[in-house]
């Protein structure tokens, strides 16, 4: 794992979906297609839901809500947010 500096921006993504087998492979799918590998990923079933955290580092905002969008025509996902970090902000 690389040394995070301050000037390293963050794109957090909340994810809220239905618990179903494939909904966590289709979410990553969508970085893994544009060749980002999450800094953090959480993700916690609660009965018939889901949701999962992740960060991305170095990510321009415009292309996390570009997959934020992508992420919504996802049948089995409710909600989608994305915000923006700095590294300091959560170091």
């Amino acid at each position: 794992m690389s040394a995070h500096t301050s000037e390293e921006n963050i794109a957090c993504f909340s994810v809220s979906a239905d618990a179903g087998p494939g909904v966590l492979p289709r979410i990553l799918d969508y970085f893994a297609k544009r060749g980002l590998v999450p800094y953090y990923l959480k993700s916690e079933r609660s009965g018939d839901g889901l949701a999962v955290e992740i960060h991305v580092t170095d990510m321009e905002m415009a292309q996390a809500r570009y997959i934020a969008r992508c992420l919504e025509r996802i049948f089995e996902i409710h909600r989608v947010l994305v915000s923006e970090k700095r590294y300091a902000d959560v170091a």
